[in-house]
């Protein structure tokens, strides 16, 4: 499989705050490339928050903005291209509207939700969180809601499904954005 692993953290309860980002390209099954960076959302921070992620608005007072870190990163999501993210509705959400804040359009690409393929594909866990699911399937999680370590773990989780259960398995759960 080749696709890209995302995971974003946000500073408050607004999606569009967001204040980290992760990409983990997969090829052939393979991570080959990572691209972790903490992100300006020129908003407030809640305590809430910076107690799940640790990140503080100190940490991002010179950070880019998403409008700066598109730029870098817009050619990656293309339609055919296929994104996934645990929890995707968060993720892709989290995108639409950081980016929403700047005038930029929503990119349409190809969206797969690790939390539903375990849910269809590993049923009888006590719950699907990130870090339950990848326990389950021995898949490494070194720092639970780090961005980085989130979208590496969401990686390892898809390629370990679509090892176990085949290609049509993982199409029948793929959707367009």
């Amino acid at each position: 499989m080749n696709f890209i692993a995302m995971d974003f953290e946000t500073a408050n309860r607004y999606p569009e705050s967001a204040c980290s980002l992760a990409l983990v390209m997969v090829r052939d099954n393979k991570i080959v490339d990572r691209f972790y960076t903490v992100i300006n959302p020129q908003m407030p921070f809640d305590a809430r928050n910076i107690k799940i992620h640790d990140i503080t608005a100190d940490d991002v007072k010179d950070a880019p903005t998403m409008a700066e870190v598109w730029s870098k990163i817009k050619d990656l999501y293309q339609p055919g291209m296929l994104v996934a993210a645990h929890n995707a509705r968060f993720d892709t959400n989290v995108m639409k509207k950081s980016l929403a804040r700047y005038g930029i359009d929503e990119p349409h690409y190809l969206v797969i939700d690790t939390l539903k393929t375990s849910k269809t594909f590993e049923p009888n866990l006590t719950n699907h969180k990130l870090d339950t699911v990848s326990n389950a399937l021995g898949v490494k999680l070194w720092h639970h809601h780090n961005a980085l370590s989130d979208s590496e773990a969401c990686a390892g989780i898809l390629i370990k499904q679509n090892q176990k259960f085949g290609n049509e398995a993982i199409k029948n759960l793929i959707y367009q954005l």
